[in-house]
């Protein structure tokens, strides 16, 4: 089940990055907005590992996940 919400969740990041690079490239809105998606992506790829490395795939790392996707309301 958690692999299908994350290609979910891949999913949605992969959208939303799409619609960000249609605004204007100077746009302080899409630049920040990039920044936490693919924050979002590398927290996606520490799970998706099996089994995470030692130091990566925290519990931490899982609530910062939950709350960068929370903010971005997607």
């Amino acid at each position: 089940k958690q692999v299908g919400n994350q290609e979910k969740a891949a999913a949605a990041v992969d959208e939303e990055m799409r619609k960000m690079k249609l605004l204007p490239p100077n746009s302080s809105y899409a630049s920040h907005r990039i920044r936490v998606l693919n924050k979002i992506r590398q927290l996606l790829i520490i799970q998706a590992c099996d089994p995470p490395p030692k130091k990566l795939g925290t519990a931490s790392q899982d609530e910062e996940l939950e709350f960068l996707f929370s903010g971005l309301h997607l």
